[in-house]
């Protein structure tokens, strides 16, 4: 892939993407690495995306990739959040406002959300083994010898 398609494919990406739950102003820089190397900028102001191939000065927040994970990122594979936290991407700035960008609705997204997840075939059950068996506890008290009777008293026969 080449720094135009990628930038390309961020621009079709984000663009058109409901951006009305970001309130705030957001200034993504991506330095690319790999294939496609160079620089373009992500902005989200007054709900609306714009992607331009230029560095970003002023931004909020640089994030360092290679062209692959950042193309994952674009095409709804590898989120944001989870490239960072598995050390896929570097990202310096503001971490908060980075996170923001999960909140842009993008249609890859929105189908991926549709899409129904591919079913697993069972896994297979390990082979039973006989349950041990418990011994029964000793119970808890003999039983008590009945009580003696006291011994009848002989009516006096005079």
């Amino acid at each position: 892939m080449t720094y135009e398609e990628l930038v390309k494919l961020a621009k079709d990406t984000y663009e058109k993407a409901d951006a009305s739950a970001v309130k705030e102003h957001v200034a993504i820089q991506f330095n690319v690495t790999g294939e496609a190397e160079g620089a373009f900028y992500l902005e989200v102001k007054e709900g609306k995306v714009s992607v331009e191939p230029y560095e970003y000065y002023d931004n909020d927040v640089v994030v360092t990739a290679e062209d692959k994970v950042l193309k994952d990122i674009a095409d709804g594979k590898l989120g944001l959040e989870k490239a960072y936290l598995t050390g896929k991407i570097k990202a310096t700035g503001n971490l908060k406002k980075a996170l923001l960008l999960k909140d842009v609705k993008t249609a890859k997204k929105a189908a991926a959300k549709k899409a129904p997840a591919a079913k697993k075939a069972p896994a297979k059950k390990a082979a039973a083994k006989p349950a041990a068996k418990k011994e029964a506890a000793p119970k808890a008290a003999a039983k008590k010898a009945p009580a003696k009777k006291a011994p009848a008293k002989k009516a006096d026969n005079k």
